[in-house]
Formats: C-alpha cells, structure tokens, sequence
C-alpha cells in the first residue's frame, strides 16, 4: 500500500472555495493510487472563531486559574472543528472517509501539557481504516497520555503531527499544504525578487524553519530526517509541487554541479546584544552568568566568551531580566538593544572557502557594521541594527545570485 501524508494549515480550510482545494488535492493523490491520511489545523488564525490564538484568548483574563490539562482539552476543539467539516465534505464529494482524534489515531505522548512530545505511535486503526479504502482524516497538535488524558503538541504541532503519522506509516511523502507555493529565498515582503526553491536538504530547511521562514516546524522537519522520509511544502491554491524537502546525498552526488552554495536568507527580530565584563570587586565568571540565566529560563545565542568578557544575544523581552542578574553579580553589562540576526544558509557552502569574505564584502559596502557572527555546517549568522536588516537581506540575497 502506497500511503501519502497531506497536512492542511488553517488558511487552507479557511473559506468554501479554499476547503474545494483541499478536496481537489486528495482525490487527485487517491486517482494517483495513493492511500491517503489527511493532517488537519484549526481553521484560520488569530481572530478567526476556533483558531488555537483565539481559543487561547478566552482564558486570558482568568490566567492565574488556569489549569493546563484543561487548557489542552480547550485547544483540541479546534481541530476536532476542522476535522469534522473536513471529513463530511470529503464524504460529500463521493470518497469514503473516516475522523480520528488525535487520540483515535493512536498518537501518545507524554504530560507536558501545552508542548507535549510524541513518545509512541500506534497506527493500527488508521493501517485498518486505509486498507478498507478509506480517507483518514485525523486532528493535527493533539494526542494522549497513557492515562488518556488530551495533550497538545506546543507551537508547529500539526506538522509535528503530520511527519510522525509519516514516519509510523512508512508514507512514501508527506505534503505540507500552506499558504505560500514552496520555500522562498527570503521574505518576499522585504526582498522583491526572492524566488522559490524547488529542493532543500533537511538541515537547511531546519535552520530557514528556526530563523524566520514559517513555512514548516523545525521539529516536523526532524522527525522526517530520522524517518529519511520526503516532505514537500505546497500551496493549496496550486497544483505546482513547490519545495522538495529530502536527504542530503542528492548534494554530493559526484554529477552534481552545485555551482549556488547558498539556499536562502532568512532572519529574526527582536534580538538584545549584551557585553558582559567582570569588575575590581568581581572578577569575569562566566559560569555564574550562564547558570543564572539558564536557572531562569533564559535562552542565550550568539555565544563569545573570553578571559576578560562574555558577549551573547538574548531575546528584546527577556534583556531586563537578563541584565537585573547580572548586575546583581556585580558584574558589568552593557545592552544593544533592536538587533536583528540575518541567516545566510546552504548546505553546499560547507567548506568553501569565501563565503564568509563575501558577507562582510557585502555588508561594508552598504555600511552596515556587523556586531556578531557565528556559523555551523550549513548557516553563516550576522547580529545587525534592526534598521539596517532590510539592506542586509537585499544586499546578501543579490550578492549570492539568490534572484536567478
């Protein structure tokens, strides 16, 4: 039996005419001779009746009371909303279909109420339901704990969802419907001519997924890896196959020319630089400045540490905190605030040499100071003024042939 994985996002279920796509799609994978399980969100977005931001907002003004098993039991109606109208309307158009909750379709995790992780999954009714010819419609972001209680798999759950159903099932390909036709050299919004990317490995499609480009969750994209399961990333309102999302090897294929080593740009706002440097009274430790904010749950990025000072980048709403610590340290601390990280990435620039001579090239040449860098095997990172992250992406995106 060939199984294809389809996961719809609320855009995609939001209006009459968008639910018409969605049903084009399946019935097109089932002439095709696919067995088809289909992923589903909440309809809409924030402000939409049953999208999980709206559902959310309900319990806000009661914050202090809330108990977050029940939270969840809240949130999962929205899927179990869109699920529902979604498989009546497949059944509607002469498929048969059948509705499983996440529970139903046997997705167990664990009682991490809010951002649950997937521990097992036991694919029996759906094995079943798709060998009688059915179309299994199942909740995405939701599952159950050993005990049965309703958990939620935190922000991106409904990709989650959708690549561990994959993985379980040994589907052929899991096809993540969005909004958007594919993966974008950048943010169209900023950089006119970013174009789409017809193929990305799993690590650079991770770090686009991490540094802005909301196109799948980095997780969803993990689990596939370890599956070594395809993923493609389409837009509901096409019939073009968008983004393929697979293995690495195809990059070292020794007939391969890979004559772009660069993928995509990507970036985040909202990023507080912070100097830290150690006293007369007291000295430079940078273990005392790590443990404390980690004891306070807060994330550092963009990591130097030397004998004399530590410099690192937080998140603009967590810099307060981070700075009442270390003061309280009696260390110094000085804060650049409305930074901005621009992400230039590709797997095939690993090990080659210039690339990183030709971001700085780019950069001065626009005067843009860089405040920071840091690098892996398939990312460059640059800390950049806010107001200069625009140009940074124009520039970089020009400067690495991004628009041909």
């Amino acid at each position: 039996m060939r199984i294809i994985v389809q996961k719809f996002g609320g855009t995609s279920l939001s209006t009459s005419q968008a639910k018409e796509h969605v049903i084009h799609h399946i019935k097109r994978e089932r002439d095709n001779g696919y067995a088809v399980v289909v992923v589903v969100s909440a309809i809409g977005r924030r402000g939409d009746p049953y999208a999980t931001d709206t559902l959310l907002e309900q319990l806000a003004p009661f914050a202090a009371y809330v108990d977050l098993k029940e939270q969840d039991m809240l949130l999962s109606c929205g899927e179990m909303i869109s699920a529902t109208l979604i498989g009546t309307q497949i059944r509607a158009a002469g498929m048969p279909a059948v509705v499983l909750s996440g529970a139903e379709a046997g997705i167990e995790t664990d009682d991490d109420y809010g951002s649950a992780k997937i521990i097992a999954i036991h694919p029996e009714r759906i094995v079943k339901a798709l060998e009688a010819g059915q179309v299994v419609v199942v909740t995405g972001f939701q599952g159950r704990t050993k005990q049965g209680a309703i958990t939620t798999l935190g922000r991106g759950g409904s990709d989650t969802s959708a690549t561990a159903l994959g993985a379980a099932l040994q589907a052929e390909i899991v096809d993540i419907y969005t909004d958007v036709n594919g993966v974008l050299t950048a943010d169209p919004k900023l950089v006119s001519d970013a174009r789409p990317i017809a193929k990305v490995s799993y690590a650079e499609i991770c770090h686009m997924a991490r540094e802005g480009a909301k196109v799948v969750h980095p997780r969803a994209v993990e689990i596939a890896q370890q599956a070594r399961i395809p993923v493609r990333v389409r837009s509901t309102f096409s019939e073009e196959e968008g983004t393929l999302v697979q293995d690495e090897a195809w990059q070292h294929n020794e007939h391969a020319v890979l004559d772009r080593h660069v993928t995509g740009i990507a970036y985040a706002l909202g990023i507080t630089q912070l100097h830290v440097s150690g006293t007369e009274q007291q000295p430079h430790d940078p273990r005392l400045i790590f443990e404390s904010l980690a004891a306070h749950g807060i994330s550092v990025d963009f990591i130097n540490v030397t004998a004399s000072h530590s410099l690192f980048t937080v998140q603009g709403e967590q810099a307060q905190l981070a700075e009442k610590l270390i003061a309280e340290q009696g260390l110094q601390v000085r804060l650049e605030a409305a930074c901005a990280k621009v992400s230039v990435i590709g797997g095939g620039m690993n090990g080659q040499p210039g690339v990183m001579a030709r971001i700085v090239s780019a950069l001065s040449q626009e005067q843009i100071p860089i405040l920071q860098s840091a690098d892996s095997n398939a990312a460059i990172w640059v800390l950049v003024k806010e107001k200069h992250m625009a140009m940074a992406l124009k520039c970089l995106h020009s400067t690495f042939d991004l628009n041909r």
